[in-house]
């Protein structure tokens, strides 16, 4: 077992809410007991462009929510790939060196290059411990394929995530997957084996198309995932954001109705928060349903 990683902090945690800032692209700011995690952090703006390789690259159509400068302060990043559009060059100059990313372990090793002093590899299955004050999370490295067989090997490695966060009794209190920049294919199946109970799921769509080869998940493969992880809610993001995105979000929406899925996914824009309620009887006892459902309006900042 890893030895956890302790971050500074001191304040006792709450255990009772948590929220979700959708920043644009696979960027948001969750925050529950006391962690505050960045997850791909993605800050350029509309017209500016990304690199994804072999000469191609993207245009962002869209403006994030905040600015890096307006950003919280960040106990770690959830880091799925190396990739311009999910850790670009302004956050790879402006980001302090110090900061936790945990992330594949080829990314993990270009980022030490590039000075993260705290860039930590985890191959699929692993996990690794984050301690802070009187609270402790676990974060799994799910399986993850950018792209089919052929052109994944020319792509960076991905990997999704499963976040566990310990209540204050040290069982669950949520659990929260993330599924990176994939597409639907045998190794996920894996995982409702594996973890039965997930509370929400962060989908990366977009149908990102990279010579006209589709690499993450359209609006059909996202119901799929949804059918397959078995969450009990989905929140959709990475969907717009550059021109390499293919399938908007209306498409996935059509989809959701097709399929009767409408009660298990909530739609989240740039610069909206959703709020997530834990029940008591979980943090008490650690069973039970865990989620209930609250969004806030867009607001101009990460909620305090």
């Amino acid at each position: 077992m890893p030895q956890p990683i302790v971050l500074s902090g001191r304040e006792e945690p709450r255990y009772e809410h948590g929220s979700i800032y959708f920043v644009g692209t696979a960027t948001v700011i969750l925050r529950y007991a006391g962690f505050t995690i960045l997850t791909d952090p993605n800050f350029l703006h509309q017209g500016d462009h990304v690199h994804l390789g072999y000469g191609l690259r993207a245009t962002r159509r869209t403006n994030p929510a905040i600015d890096f400068s307006q950003l919280p302060e960040i106990d770690l990043v959830l880091l799925s790939h190396l990739h311009e559009d999910h850790f670009d060059k302004l956050v790879q100059r402006e980001l302090d060196r110090s900061i936790p990313i945990l992330t594949t372990p080829k990314a993990a090793r270009a980022l030490a290059r590039k000075g993260f002093r705290a860039a930590i590899g985890i191959d699929t299955w692993e996990w690794q411990t984050f301690s802070k004050s009187s609270a402790r999370l676990h974060i799994t490295s799910m399986p993850g394929r950018h792209g089919p067989p052929v052109l994944s090997r020319v792509l960076p490695p991905v990997m999704g995530s499963l976040i566990e966060f310990e209540g204050p009794t040290g069982a669950t209190a949520i659990r929260l997957y993330i599924s990176g920049d994939t597409l639907v294919y045998d190794q996920l199946r894996e995982i409702p084996k594996r973890y039965p109970d997930i509370d929400l799921a962060l989908m990366h769509l977009g149908g990102t198309r990279v010579l006209g080869i589709l690499v993450t998940m359209d609006g059909k493969q996202g119901v799929e995932a949804i059918r397959l992880i078995n969450p009990r809610l989905t929140l959709p993001i990475h969907y717009d954001d550059y021109t390499a995105f293919k399938s908007p979000l209306d498409e996935f929406a059509r989809e959701v109705t097709a399929a009767g899925l409408q009660d298990r996914v909530h739609y989240l824009h740039r610069g909206e928060t959703y709020v997530f309620d834990i029940r008591r009887e979980r943090l008490d006892q650690g069973r039970g349903e865990s989620v209930e459902r609250e969004s806030e309006q867009p607001s101009a900042h990460p909620p305090h």
